[in-house]
C-alpha cells in the first residue's frame, strides 16, 4: 500500500459574514487564491500531474453550486486537465476531503490531490436558500430537522451546562484568540488576500478600492458581565446566546496531499499525515455531542491512546456542546483550542475542517509535538475526528 502525506497547507483569514472583509468575495475566488499560493510553494510540481481537487462545502448552491470543486480547480490551477469535485458532510467537509485524498492515494488511485474546503456565509444563508423537509419525517421525527441552536439548547439541558459556564468558556476563547493574533501565532497559516471592491460613493458614482485581509476578524474583547447581558436567541428560557455560539464566517483552506513516491521524486519534505479519521452517528436532537464518540474511535484507529495526544482542535459550534464534549471525554481543557476556537475565530462550515487542520499542523510544529486531534460535531447528528501526525 502506498503512503500519503500532507506536503503543505494554508488558509485565508476568517472573515465575519455580512460585515467583514470578504462579504463581497466569492468562495471560489478565495479558494482559488489559496490554491495558487500552495502551487507557488511547490514550484517543482507540474500542475497537470495533480489527480484531483476535492472541495468541502456545506451549502453547495447558488454561488457555491455548479460543482464548485471543479470550478475552483479551473480557477486555481489555470488548466482543464485537473478534475474537481464537491463534498458535503456539513461542518466536517473540509476534514473529510483530506481523508478522501489520503485514502485514494493509499489505495493506489492517485498520487497528488489538493483537498480542503471553502464557504461564504455572506453570500449563502444558513442551510441554503430553499429548504424542503420531507413532511412525513418532519411529522414523525421533527428533531431531525432542528436548527443547530435548538440542538445546542438540548445539549445544555441534558448535560447540565450552565449559562455562566457557557459564557465563561466563550470569554476564554476570545481571550486566547486575541493573544494568539497579537503574538503572530497564525501568520504561518494565512494567505493574505487582496480584495478589490466596487461600490457607489455618496454621489452614486462608481468607485473601486483594494485592501488586504490577512487577520481573523472575529475575536473581540468582552467581559463575563457583558456576555451575561445577552438574551437567548433560540429558546425564550434558554441559555444559548449570540455570545456563546460560533460566528458565521467566510473563508477557505487547502492542503496538498501526495504519495511518498512523488514526494521522493520531487525532493519534497512532508510535514504531516492524517493518521486516522472517524465519523459517527448520534441522536440528531443532540448533534453537538458527536465528538464524544468520534474522538476515541479516531485515536484507537491510529493505534494510540489519549495519553499520546498533545493538542485538540475542537470546533466550537456552541459553548454548550464544547463543554459537554470536554467533560464527557475527560480531555484536559488546557490542551483544547490553545489559540481560541470558533466562538472567537469563526466557523466557515465547509472550510472549517481544513482550516483547523492547517492550524493544528503549525501549532504542533511550533511546540515540537507529534499528535493532535481535529474534531467537530456535524449537523443532523454526526461527529468527526482526525488524528494529525507530524513527520
Amino acid at each position: 500500500m502506498k503512503k500519503a502525506y500532507i506536503v503543505t497547507g494554508y488558509r485565508t483569514a476568517v472573515g465575519k459574514a455580512g460585515k467583514g472583509g470578504f462579504r463581497f468575495s466569492r468562495p471560489d475566488d478565495l479558494a482559488a487564491d489559496v490554491i495558487k499560493h500552495i502551487m507557488e510553494q511547490v514550484p517543482q510540481l507540474d500542475k497537470d500531474r495533480i489527480d484531483d481537487v476535492i472541495v468541502g462545502n456545506a451549502t453547495p448552491e447558488a454561488e457555491q453550486g455548479l460543482n464548485i470543486g471543479r470550478m475552483i480547480s479551473l480557477m486555481g490551477l489555470d488548466t482543464d486537465k485537473v478534475p474537481g469535485m464537491t463534498v458535503n458532510r456539513y461542518c466536517s467537509s473540509g476534514l473529510e476531503t483530506i481523508a478522501l485524498a489520503q485514502a485514494k492515494i493509499e489505495a493506489g488511485m492517485a498520487d497528488c490531490i489538493i483537498a480542503g474546503g471553502a464557504e461564504s456565509m455572506s453570500v449563502m444563508a444558513m442551510g441554503g436558500w430553499r429548504i424542503v423537509p420531507n413532511p412525513k419525517v418532519g411529522k414523525e421525527n421533527p428533531s431531525w430537522y432542528w436548527g443547530m441552536g435548538l440542538t445546542a439548547e438540548a445539549v445544555a439541558n441534558q448535560f447540565k451546562v450552565s449559562r455562566e459556564d457557557q459564557d465563561r468558556f466563550a470569554l476564554q476563547s476570545h481571550e486566547k484568540a486575541i493573544a494568539a493574533i497579537k503574538s503572530g501565532r497564525f501568520v504561518d497559516d494565512i494567505v493574505p488576500i487582496t480584495v478589490n471592491q466596487v461600490y457607489l460613493d455618496a454621489n452614486e458614482k462608481r468607485q473601486e478600492k483594494s485592501f488586504i485581509v490577512d487577520t481573523d476578524e472575529g475575536p473581540r474583547s468582552s467581559t463575563l458581565e457583558g456576555l451575561g447581558r445577552l438574551r437567548p436567541v433560540f429558546a425564550a428560557d434558554g441559555s444559548v446566546t449570540a455570545g456563546n455560539s460560533s460566528q458565521t464566517s467566510d473563508g477557505a483552506a487547502f492542503c496538498l496531499v501526495m504519495s511518498e513516491d512523488m514526494i521522493n521524486e520531487l525532493g519534497l519534505n512532508p510535514i504531516a499525515r492524517l493518521a486516522s479519521y472517524s465519523v459517527v452517528g448520534v441522536e440528531p436532537r443532540i448533534m453537538g455531542v458527536g465528538p464524544i464518540d468520534a474522538i476515541p474511535k479516531a485515536i484507537a484507529q491510529a493505534g494510540l491512546t489519549s495519553n499520546d495526544i498533545s493538542l485538540y482542535e475542537l470546533n466550537e459550534a456552541f459553548a454548550s456542546q464544547s463543554l459537554a464534549v470536554i467533560r464527557e471525554t475527560g480531555i484536559n481543557p488546557d490542551i483544547v483550542n490553545v489559540n481560541g476556537g470558533a466562538l472567537a475565530l469563526g466557523h466557515p462550515l465547509g472550510c472549517t475542517g481544513a482550516k483547523l487542520s492547517v492550524q493544528m499542523m503549525n501549532e504542533l510544529k511550533k511546540r515540537d509535538q507529534k499528535y493532535g486531534v481535529v474534531t467537530m460535531c456535524v449537523g443532523t447528528g454526526q461527529g468527526a475526528a482526525g488524528v494529525i501526525e507530524m513527520v
